[in-house]
């Protein structure tokens, strides 16, 4: 297997994981993280193609692209290679009557 194929199901598993409100284990994350900078330092992909890519699977996913999800400047708040695994936000509700 490729590594870009290993990310593409890594990717894949984090964003269903988050789509369907569940946890994404840390050790799932920075494994990924630490694929996608191997990745680079191999000189198998770039960190654009990596980008576009992990961008793509958000997408198929969640049906929105991360840059959609959590702005054009996503990159500045999530440097390569940290993983935005950001969940849906969870409703609140008052708890007091007032």
């Amino acid at each position: 297997m490729k590594l870009i194929e290993l990310l593409e199901l890594r990717w894949r598993e984090i964003f269903f994981r988050l789509e369907a409100g569940d946890v994404v284990p840390p050790t799932l994350q920075l494994r990924t993280e630490g694929v996608m900078e191997a990745a680079v330092a191999a000189g198998q992909a770039s960190e654009s193609a990596l980008l576009d890519a992990m961008e793509d699977v958000h997408r198929q996913v969640r049906g929105v692209s991360i840059t959609s999800h959590l702005g054009k400047d996503w990159h500045q708040l999530y440097p390569f290679p940290q993983i935005p695994a950001v969940a849906h936000r969870a409703p609140v509700y008052p708890s007091t009557p007032d």
